[in-house]
Formats: structure tokens, sequence, C-alpha cells
């Protein structure tokens, strides 16, 4: 078992729960694999269905990207919404945008059910585009939204500078369903929940084999054994090969965050005035919210590894003294990051590879809501709801060629979009 990174979420989170090692061998009716978001709120709505599950993690609740992430809860898909339907024709399609532009919601109606301690705040969330090309991309998708009747609406130029602090946004769109969340204590919380609800989670519990006999699933661990009729996999950018082919659909790709500490009330007043979380429109995004201690979390694509102090990431923070210069000597105290999981096609994906076996990855960045609320869609599904009538497709694992080279494709790719960012294409 590994110890927790460390980052500013570590260090100023609440306890964790207790969660032991699995001690011998059980029989469950499912067992979860993965103890973040997605595990965690399977979990959860499988305990409040009345299902016997267990949830096995290699480390602690937490430990992966939904410990270490932005804070972001954001709506929606990557893709906008018409593209959505497109893709996938207007019953489907029309579901999908309902249900992920709907995450945001259930995720801050799970917290406040459960009364989750995770600084929780919906103050929305804003796409800012600063390249022309991409302004007009954001007026897209704010006229897509209202349209659908989406809580969204357009700010231009003066309007964008009053809400961030910054006159480098030419279009801002605001979905006031969004808002952050302290992510450690979230999840934390969810597995705290989760256990009030009725589950059982083992940490410090990696999952070495899995098997299938006689209609049931085995799940072999160093501490022993869990036999279940379901087993479901969320285990997101830190998919190993349990499952054949699965690390292979998707690309692990570290996103990193810098953090300052508590700002100077003078300084603070000035940055995100609407106190929302941030993400930029481009090839090559940065995100940003300030915290309720009055820090400003900055994220963006970092080093493809572990790092551990932000120095690795110092662009970071000289483009936050760009956005706002009252932040010229702030002291900058943490720096860490995580690895998220990317999809070719930018949609989530659920798969079925064998009866009674359920995987659900690749978020593509959207993860704190999207994981949330699908944990409710894998609970349907492993308790017979049909794979047509849950809210996201089911579809077979892909493997992507030559993933042994992620990181050298991510690296050009980041080189790539940052050069069309800066040229505007």
């Amino acid at each position: 078992m590994k110890p927790l990174p460390p980052s500013l979420y570590a260090a100023t989170a609440r306890p964790a729960p207790p969660t032991p090692p699995l001690p011998g061998d059980r029989q469950v009716d499912v067992v979860v694999v993965g103890a973040g978001f997605t595990g965690l709120s399977t979990a959860l709505h499988l305990a409040e269905r009345g299902v016997d599950v267990v949830v096995l993690e290699a480390h602690e609740p937490g430990w992966g990207a939904s410990g270490r992430n932005g804070g972001q809860v954001n709506p929606g898909l990557k893709p906008d919404p018409g593209q959505v339907e497109a893709d996938f024709g207007p019953e489907l399609g029309a579901r999908m945008v309902r249900f992920a532009w709907g995450a945001p919601e259930t995720t801050f109606a799970l917290i406040r059910r459960w009364q989750i301690a995770c600084d929780a705040r919906q103050g929305g969330t804003l796409r800012a585009a600063y390249q022309p090309a991409h302004a007009e991309g954001v007026r897209r998708s704010a006229e897509q939204g209202m349209r659908r009747g989406l809580p969204v609406t357009l700010l231009e130029r003066d309007a964008a500078r009053e809400a961030t602090g910054t006159s480098r946004y030419l279009a801002v769109m605001r979905d006031a369903s969004g808002g952050d969340v302290q992510p450690l204590d979230y999840a934390r919380g969810l597995a705290r929940a989760a256990m009030q609800a009725g589950a059982v989670v083992h940490g410090g519990t990696p999952v070495t084999a899995l098997t299938r006999a006689e209609g049931r699933w085995r799940v072999a661990t160093p501490t022993g054994t869990v036999t279940a009729a379901t087993v479901i996999l969320g285990t997101n950018g830190y998919t190993d090969d349990l499952q054949p082919g699965l690390r292979r659909s998707v690309v692990p790709v570290f996103s990193s965050i810098a953090a300052t500490a508590p700002l100077p009330e003078a300084v603070v007043r000035q940055i995100m005035p609407m106190r929302a979380s941030l993400y930029e429109s481009g090839h090559i995004t940065v995100y940003l919210r300030v915290d309720q201690r009055s820090r400003l979390l900055m994220g963006g694509r970092g080093p493809q590894r572990p790092i551990a102090d932000p120095s690795p990431v110092a662009y970071l923070m000289r483009y936050a003294e760009r956005l706002w210069p009252a932040l010229q000597g702030a002291d900058w105290t943490h720096g860490w990051n995580g690895q998220l999981a990317m999809t070719p096609d930018h949609y989530p994906h659920i798969h079925q590879p064998a009866p009674g076996l359920i995987c659900c990855l690749g978020y593509n960045g959207r993860g704190v809501a999207l994981s949330t609320a699908m944990g409710g869609e894998i609970a349907r599904l492993a308790t017979g709801t049909p794979a047509g009538e849950i809210a996201m497709p089911v579809t077979p694992i892909r493997p992507m060629p030559f993933h042994g080279f992620w990181r050298v494709g991510v690296m050009a790719k980041v080189l790539e979009g940052r050069i069309r960012d800066r040229l505007g294409i």
C-alpha cells in the first residue's frame, strides 16, 4: 500500500475513515475494484438498493486522481450537445445530454443528502476563451445550451472581465449548475456514506487476479478472496491488466496543479470575483479556482510523471501573474498531479466484456460530476436494468494501437496544442 501522495488536499483533508485490508475469504453480491469516485458512488447506490457490496482498493479511498484533481464539478461532456445528439441519435443523444449536463446537480444533491463535509460550493463553472476562434466555439456552446434550457449564460468581454478579474477572455460561458469541492474530502465522504449505507470498503487490498467459474467471479487479493455474481472495475487512470485490453483503451494523462498560500484579502478580491471555477477553451487548457480559504489553485498539463512540489509547473505560476498582476510575489506552497483517463472519442466508456463484469472509465477531465452520476447508472446496470435504458451507451473495449508509447504521444499532443493555441487555430 502506497502512502497518499503529497498535495494541498492531503495536507488539509478531514481524517479518512477506517478501511482495513480484506481479512480472508467472503461471498457478496457485487465486488467493486477501485475506491475513487466511480467505485464509491457505485457502491453507495448499490448499498442503497440493498445489495451486499464490497469495495477493494489497493491503497486508500481517493488515492488516485479522485483525491488529486482540480476539484471542479463541471457539467457536460467534452463534445457540445449538438455533437452528442449527432453522434448517438436523437433519443440516446438527448438522454446523454440530460444526464451529463445534470451531473453537477446530481453530485451536489448527493453531498447534501449524505451531509458530506467537503467544502462544496455550487458557484457555477466558467468556460473561457482568449482566442477569437475559441470564443466562437464558446458562443456556439452557450447558444446550444440555452436552446435546450440548460442554466447557461454568455458573458462577453466586459462581463467576462467582471466575472474573472482579468481582461484576457473574449467570451465566457457560465453554467450555474457547476461548482467545486475539496476532492479528497469528497472521496473520503463518499466512502463514509457508502459504509453507512451498508457497503464494506477495504483499503490496502490490491486485486491480483480475476477469474470466473460456475457462474461467479473470484477476486483474489494478497489477504483473501471475494466471490461475487458481479464485478465492477472503476480504476480509470490507474487501470491495469485485470481485464485484457482495458488498460490500452484509455490514455492515462498526468494533470498538474499548483496552489498558493491563503492570499491577502486585498489580493483575493481581484481574482475570480464571481468565485466560480474556470477552465479555458483551447487545445491545451488551464483550469483554476479560488477555494474557500482564499487559495488560488491553478492546473494544467505538466510532466508525465509524479511531482511533489510546484517547481515543475512554474509556467502555471507565471501565467497566473499574467492574468492577475497582483499575484506577483505570492507564496506557491504546493504542487502535485494525478493520472486522468482520456478516451479517443472523448466520451466516457462503459463495457460489459463478460457476464457479470462491468467496466466504467474515461471521463476526459470531467470526472468529479460525471463519475458520481455514473455510479447510479452502473448500479442500475448491475441490478438488472437493460443496457439500452441507461444514460450512456455500453460499447466493446477497443484497445489502442501503439499504446506503449502513450507518454511520447501525450507530450507531442501537448506541444502541438500549445502551438495551435498560440496561432489561434
